[in-house]
């Protein structure tokens, strides 16, 4: 078994109504809040009204920036570290899926550095603080709801990179079950699927002595390919929505002993495979909208 540290300080809310928390929950951190999110899809939903809501209810000044994209681009990214340098943003709150929390990371990290944010991602700088962030989950899938890593994209070059720090484990994480009612099947189905190949990379590895987190990773990778098609054949099912929002951050949770020695190159294979499977889309529709997001 490998040394490590298990630290995880991310409180989870989930249920039902869950969302109406983030006010109070925010102010608690502090007064000047970020929101960051997307394109259309949580003002189409009434979630963007209701975490507004929360946030003016409890007093607190919001700051906007949306427009994260699959693949969430560093120039977005260095928006958000000029306004929250300017106006002295105290906590950012992400609402969205992992490109967004993804943004989020790198933002927080980048207000808190005098140079350019990329540097964390090409070895110049390391982490060593950032501004506290929170996140209201719209899609489960990479468990980046509770974990300290990120993966943002260079537009110049098109260079796609890693960067992480304990630092950037969110404070708090709303899970309600509800707003992923309106994802697509096919955002469904890449969800369910990545959650399978996050749980597959820590699995199959050279680590020994690891019974325990072996069979934590098989109970998790049986109760995905359990529910995974039931809830693709029964997408208002709140109890299968349930159940697969709360499967996404355990493999990132219950799995740190195998950290150290992940296996990666099942990932993208395993996805296109058991996406396919799910929803009846051909290798060349994935290809597309890989291509178009």
């Amino acid at each position: 078994m490998n040394n490590f540290e298990f630290y995880n300080r991310t409180n989870v809310i989930f249920g039902k109504g869950a969302e109406d928390k983030v006010g109070q929950l925010t102010a608690n951190e502090g007064k000047k809040v970020l929101l960051h999110y997307g394109g259309g899809s949580i003002k189409k939903s009434g979630l963007y009204d209701k975490v507004v809501d929360s946030l003016k209810a409890s007093d607190v000044e919001i700051f906007e920036l949306g427009g994260v994209v699959a693949n969430p681009r560093v120039s977005l990214v260095r928006e958000g570290v000029e306004i929250c340098k300017k106006y002295g943003i105290e906590f950012i709150l992400a609402v969205g899926g992992g490109s967004v929390i993804d943004s989020a990371k790198a933002i927080a990290a980048g207000a808190r550095y005098d140079g350019d944010v990329w540097d964390f991602f090409v070895d110049k700088a390391e982490i060593r603080d950032s501004v506290p962030l929170a996140t209201v989950l719209t899609i489960p899938a990479a468990g980046s709801e509770v974990s300290d890593s990120m993966v943002i994209t260079n537009e110049d070059g098109d260079l796609k990179r890693p960067a992480g720090h304990r630092s950037l484990r969110p404070v708090f994480s709303v899970l309600n079950p509800e707003w992923t009612f309106t994802l697509p099947a096919y955002q469904t189905a890449c969800g369910i699927t990545d959650m399978l190949a996050h749980v597959f990379e820590r699995y199959f590895t050279p680590t020994e002595n690891v019974e325990l987190t072996d069979r934590i990773a098989e109970g998790l990778m049986k109760a995905i390919v359990t529910i995974g098609p039931k809830l693709m054949a029964n997408p208002d099912d709140y109890d299968l929505r349930a159940e697969i929002m709360w499967l996404d951050p355990l493999p990132i949770m219950t799995l740190l002993v195998l950290e150290e020695t992940m296996t990666g190159g099942v990932h993208m294979t395993l996805n296109m495979r058991l996406v396919v499977s799910m929803t009846s889309l051909t290798v060349q529709d994935l290809q597309y909208y890989s291509q178009h997001g």
